[in-house]
């Protein structure tokens, strides 16, 4: 699974920064960054996955519209990137970005990742009711389980754990400053690792500028780790509502 966390300039907007100069990295993924990666992924017909968060979709509607169009899943990614303890404003925050997703592209999200990886056992109850069929927010375990509401498992709704230490580009490239031939060829190990325990990988990364890897540099990145991928012939490629709706038809395996 091939995960894009828009992270536009709702990330500075959250943080009380104006998306000028030094903190416009987050306009380049409207700009040019998802772009890019729209046709990255339509080259190689990989189904991926747009996190977006509501302010994003509302300040970039016709980018949006282009994922979905296009045959790649939206999700939802908070409002405002939010990264701070939101109590019951979390509730509020959930239902106005799932109605602007929803409105923007005929079809409303089934799935969700918070941003900056906060979560409360409120905000579980909040997707179950309004439809989700997964979470990918946890960072607890290397393949997909059934979600827990209130301590009890959830038989149509999946958490599938992403590892942001790792297979995550923010880190690399902001706080180790990995160079991009490094970052791929860790990703390479990790896939290698995985395939050969247990099958599932998933990948999250940022198309902007500055820590992000929408450049076309670290672009490039990104394409060679769907061709190490594809050299794999029984290695399959999923949106997370794609594989999500396969884990739920056979939720059984889970038990």
């Amino acid at each position: 699974m091939l995960t894009v966390d828009f992270d536009g300039p709702s990330h500075e907007i959250g943080r009380k920064l104006r998306p000028l100069g030094i903190n416009s990295w987050g306009r380049y993924s409207g700009r040019r960054g998802v772009p890019r990666y729209l046709d990255l992924f339509e080259k190689y017909q990989i189904p991926a996955t747009f996190f977006v968060s509501g302010y994003d979709a509302e300040y970039y509607p016709d980018v949006v519209r282009d994922i979905h169009r296009r045959g790649f899943e939206v999700g939802a990614h908070g409002y405002l990137h939010e990264g701070w303890a939101l109590g019951e404003e979390e509730s509020e925050l959930l239902v106005r970005t799932h109605h602007i997703l929803a409105d923007l592209v005929g079809q409303a999200p089934v799935g969700y990742r918070s941003p900056s990886g906060r979560k409360t056992a409120r905000t579980m109850r909040v997707l179950k009711e309004l439809g989700y069929r997964y979470d990918s927010s946890d960072k607890d375990f290397d393949l997909p389980y059934l979600a827990h509401i209130d301590g009890k498992r959830c038989s149509d709704m999946i958490e599938f754990p992403n590892n942001t230490s790792v297979l995550d580009d923010m880190p690399l490239y902001k706080f180790s400053m990995t160079p991009p031939s490094e970052v791929l060829d860790l990703w390479r190990r990790e896939f290698d690792s995985l395939y050969a325990e247990n099958g599932y990988f998933i990948l999250t990364f940022h198309p902007r500028s500055g820590w992000g890897s929408g450049i076309p540099s670290r672009a490039k990145i990104i394409e060679g780790m769907i061709r190490h991928i594809q050299q794999y012939d029984d290695a399959r490629f999923f949106s997370l509502a794609g594989l999500a709706d396969w884990c739920i038809a056979n939720h059984a395996w889970f038990e």
